[in-house]
C-alpha cells in the first residue's frame, strides 16, 4: 500500500509539473487569438475580417519570367500574392516551397520559415530559447505553430501595449541605433510591422545556422545590404541556369517605407493600413485591425493628411506610379532572363570561373535590386522614386552583364542571339527547367492529407493544458 501511495503521489507530482510547464508556456505570450475576442471585441472582429481575402492570385502565372529568374529556388515552384493575416499559417503549409515532409526531420526548409507566421513563434522561443526554436527542419514546428499572425505578435499579453516579440528584431533595431524601448509610440507602430515586413536571411555560420537575421549591420538601403551580403559571401541559392550565387529579397516594406515621403514625414504603417475608426456604438474610436488597402478606408486614412484631394485623384496618382514601376520592372526582368541563358551558354562554351566572375557579380547585383523593389509590397505607394531608382540600377547592371557576355561568347565562337525556350506560361517555363510539377503537387496533397491533421490534433491536445 505504501508503494502504491508513492506511485500515486509521484504521478500527481508529475501531472502538476506538466500542468505548470504548460501554463508557463503562455506566461509571456498567449498565442491563441480568440482568447481576446471578448476583451477586445472590435479589434478582434476587424482582425478576423482579414479572412475575407480568400482570392489566391498566382504570380508565376501572371509573370512566367519569374520562374526563370528563380530557377533552382523554391519560388520557381510556387508563389502567390500575400493574403490577409488570417491565412499566414494556412498558406505556408500549402505552398510547394515548404515541400511535402513526412516527419519532423524531413523536407527542404528550416524551422526559420515559420518565424513571421504566428505568435506561437515567440512562445516557442520563450520556452526553448532561440537555439531550441531554430534547430531542425520546418516540419518540426508543424504541431507547434498553429495560431496565425495575431495579438501577441505585436502586443504585450492581455494589453494594448506594443512590443517586439522576436529577439532577433531587437538586435536588428539596435544595429541601426533605433532601440524599441526608446522609440516614440509613432515609431513603435511601424516597428512592430517591421518585425515581418522586412528583408531578412537565414544565417549559415557554424554556431548560428538557420537563425533569422536582418542584414542591417551597414544600414538599410539596397546598396548597404548588398555590401553586407557580399562581405560575408552569402547566397540564398545558386541559379540553375547561370550558376550565379543569388540573393532572394524577402519583403523589405519597412526599409522602403523609411525612404519614402510617408516614412520621412512620420506617417506610420498603422496610419494608412490600421486607422483609428469609430466604434459601432458611436462612442469613441478603436484601431481597425483589418490590415488592408488604405483606399478602403479613405476618409480615415489618406484624407486625414491630403485635405481637399478626392479618393479618385489619389487613386489615379497611385495608379500612375504603379504603371511606371511595373514598366521598368518588366524591362529589368527581360534583361535578366536573357542574361541567365547567355551565361548558361557561356559555361557550355567552356568559360572559366575567372572569366565569369565579373559577369555573375553583375547578374547578382542586378537581380538583387530588381527583387528588392519587386518584393517590397506597396513600394509604388510607399516610395515610388526609390523604386524607380533601384530598378534603373537593375536594368543598368543587367545590361553590363550582357555586354560582357556578348564579348565572351564571341571570343568562344558562339553565335548570338542565344536561343531562349518557350517560357510564355508558368507551365512552359517550369517544363523548360525540367521541373516535375505533377509529382510536387501530388506529394504536397499527400502531406496535407496525412500529416497536417496529425499536427492539428497534437496542437489541440497541447493547448487543452493551457
Amino acid at each position: 500500500m505504501k508503494m502504491k501511495g508513492r506511485v500515486i503521489a509521484l504521478s500527481a507530482l508529475m501531472a502538476t509539473s506538466f500542468m505548470m510547464t504548460s501554463a508557463m508556456a503562455s506566461d509571456k505570450t498567449e498565442p491563441r487569438n480568440d482568447v481576446y475576442k471578448d476583451k477586445y471585441k472590435q479589434q478582434f472582429e476587424s482582425w478576423h475580417a482579414t479572412s475575407e481575402s480568400t482570392e489566391i492570385v498566382d504570380v508565376l502565372e501572371e509573370d512566367p519570367n519569374l520562374v526563370v529568374l528563380w530557377a533552382g529556388y523554391g519560388f520557381a515552384k510556387d508563389y502567390n500574392k500575400a493574403r490577409g493575416h488570417h491565412y499566414a499559417v494556412t498558406d505556408v503549409r500549402n505552398t510547394l516551397r515548404t515541400g511535402a515532409p513526412t516527419g519532423p526531420d524531413d523536407g527542404p526548409m528550416p524551422m526559420a520559415c515559420w518565424s513571421c507566421k504566428s505568435p506561437d513563434v515567440p512562445r516557442m522561443i520563450e520556452e526553448q530559447g532561440e537555439d531550441g526554436y531554430f534547430k531542425g527542419k520546418w516540419a518540426k514546428g508543424g504541431p507547434e505553430i498553429v495560431n496565425t499572425i495575431g495579438c501577441s505578435d505585436c502586443h504585450v499579453k492581455g494589453s494594448p501595449k506594443l512590443r517586439i516579440s522576436r529577439p532577433y528584431v531587437d538586435r536588428a533595431l539596435e544595429a541601426i541605433d533605433k532601440p524599441f524601448d526608446k522609440a516614440s509610440r509613432k515609431d513603435k507602430q511601424s516597428m512592430v510591422c517591421g518585425q515581418c515586413h522586412v528583408e531578412y536571411y537565414f544565417e549559415k555560420t557554424a554556431d548560428r545556422k538557420g537563425y533569422v537575421k536582418f542584414p542591417w549591420d551597414n544600414g538599410t538601403t539596397v546598396e548597404e545590404m548588398e555590401v553586407y551580403y557580399d562581405a560575408i559571401n552569402f547566397a540564398d541559392w545558386t541559379h540553375a541556369i547561370s550558376k550565379t550565387p543569388m540573393l532572394k529579397a524577402q519583403h523589405p516594406g519597412y526599409e522602403t517605407w523609411m525612404l519614402g515621403m510617408h516614412g520621412k514625414n512620420n506617417v506610420s504603417c498603422t496610419d494608412c493600413h490600421m486607422p483609428r475608426v469609430a466604434k459601432a456604438n458611436g462612442k469613441g474610436k478603436f484601431t481597425d485591425h483589418k490590415v488592408g488597402n488604405p483606399f478602403d478606408r479613405f476618409d480615415e486614412t489618406c484624407a486625414t493628411c491630403h485635405e481637399g484631394k478626392t479618393k479618385e485623384f489619389m487613386m489615379e496618382v497611385t495608379h500612375e506610379n504603379q504603371k511606371s514601376v511595373t514598366e521598368i520592372k518588366l524591362r529589368a526582368e527581360t534583361q535578366l532572363v536573357h542574361a541567365h541563358f547567355e551565361a548558361g551558354a557561356a559555361w557550355d562554351a567552356g568559360a572559366t570561373e575567372a572569366e565569369m566572375k565579373p559577369i555573375l557579380t553583375d547578374i547578382r547585383h542586378s537581380q538583387w535590386r530588381w527583387d528588392f523593389a519587386t518584393a517590397s509590397h506597396g513600394v509604388a505607394a510607399h516610395a515610388p522614386a526609390e523604386a524607380l531608382r533601384i530598378l534603373g540600377g537593375a536594368v543598368d547592371k543587367a545590361a553590363d552583364a550582357r555586354i560582357k557576355l556578348a564579348q565572351l561568347l564571341a571570343a568562344k565562337g558562339v553565335k548570338m542571339p542565344i536561343a531562349i525556350p518557350d517560357i510564355s506560361t508558368k507551365a512552359k517555363a517550369q517544363k523548360a527547367l525540367g521541373m516535375d510539377m505533377d509529382k510536387m503537387n501530388a506529394d504536397k496533397q499527400k502531406f496535407l492529407k496525412d500529416l497536417v491533421p496529425q499536427w492539428d490534433a497534437e496542437a489541440k491536445k497541447r493547448e487543452a493544458t493551457y
